[in-house]
């Protein structure tokens, strides 16, 4: 195993970049703009090593872009409805960036800071200091991401974090991933499997009304390996709102601190698989429905709608304002600890 480091300055500070390449050439490159992740470089069934996340050739086009590409998500991951909630009778506001509603964290989310970063073993650590009141959450919030890639193509994230003081955390690694390579076609062909046998309906602003639905005989029902495009058109009102999936799933027979495989992403003609095992309640899917206006993608390409599939483990959105959702609240004295992993192989 190797490791590369190479620096940037910006108005952010020296934005450091680390590339981890394997004995087999498989590498996976993250950046310390949001603790993101860059590219990840894979074999097909032919052996051909391609990169199967979207993300940028301009490094500072990843600070404020629209998608998120590859970064962390945070202080709270997805939607926060109206940018409110309660704490111990406390109403906090916080900035709404997304219609009415708050959006991972807000415009100065953790997926928009430069984190100080180091090389700990065959590790990559990133750390950011979230001060009390940053984007009106409260308490000072340490964050911790780390990364870690195998000899066998398996990238582990692990998401820790403290506060000195009760607020709400979730935090995610919102990678879109193509597996016949970023750049190259849509991923309507894609095959996707999902243990996850409920969803969470959402009102027109794609906030969960706090009901679980079965996905048995509807769209939404990834239960066994399906196409992605063949039903995402369907005259159903979720996927209507969205403009395709932009949902969260709810993992079967979830325990806390017990990781579990999630799905399977498979697509044909590369042979690639990735299999998502996470420690997380929830998992949102969003197939890029709005990609059209970010920035330029990497070896210059232009994306566009439903080219890359982010799938993001994850607590429940808006769950800081929904009692009968497994509670996002931290404490001080508390450890926020999550495990996200991305294992690829070939069929």
């Amino acid at each position: 195993m190797t490791i590369k480091e190479i620096t940037h300055n910006s108005h952010k500070g020296i934005v450091k970049i680390y590339t981890i390449s394997n004995t087999s050439g498989a590498s996976v490159t993250l950046s310390s703009i949001g603790a993101g992740i860059v590219s990840i470089n894979v074999p097909d069934k032919n052996g051909v090593i391609s990169d199967v996340v979207i993300g940028y050739d301009k490094i500072l086009d990843y600070l404020y872009d629209g998608p998120c590409a590859g970064k962390t998500a945070g202080r709270y991951a997805n939607r926060i409805a109206k940018g409110q909630f309660i704490i111990k009778g406390i109403e906090y506001s916080l900035n709404k960036n997304c219609g009415p509603n708050s959006l991972h964290g807000g415009p100065e989310g953790f997926q928009n800071q430069n984190w100080d970063s180091e090389i700990k073993g065959n590790k990559i650590c990133f750390t950011y200091h979230s001060k009390h009141n940053e984007e009106n959450f409260p308490g000072n919030v340490k964050a911790i991401v780390e990364y870690e890639w195998k000899e066998n193509n398996t990238l582990t994230i692990e998401l820790t974090a403290t506060t000195d003081a009760d607020t709400v955390i979730n935090l995610t690694n919102h990678s879109y991933f193509n597996l016949k390579g970023e750049g190259n076609g849509d991923i309507f062909d894609h095959i996707l499997q999902l243990n996850c046998n409920y969803y969470l309906p959402t009102d027109d602003t794609l906030v969960p009304i706090g009901e679980y639905a079965i996905v048995k005989d509807t769209p939404m029902d990834f239960t066994k390996p399906k196409r992605i495009g063949k039903d995402i058109h369907a005259e159903f009102s979720a996927l209507k709102i969205a403009k395709g999936y932009d949902h969260c799933w709810l993992v079967d027979n979830f325990e806390n601190n017990n990781l579990k495989e999630v799905g399977i992403l498979y697509e044909e003609s590369s042979g690639r698989v990735l299999k998502i095992s996470s420690t997380q309640v929830g998992v949102q899917v969003y197939t890029g429905n709005w990609l059209n206006d970010c920035p330029l993608g990497k070896n210059g390409h232009k994306y566009y709608d439903y080219c890359a599939v982010a799938i993001e483990c994850q607590g429940l959105p808006d769950a800081p304002n929904k009692p009968n959702f497994p509670s996002q609240l931290l404490k001080p004295g508390e450890r926020y600890n999550q495990i996200i992993e991305y294992s690829f192989n070939t069929l």
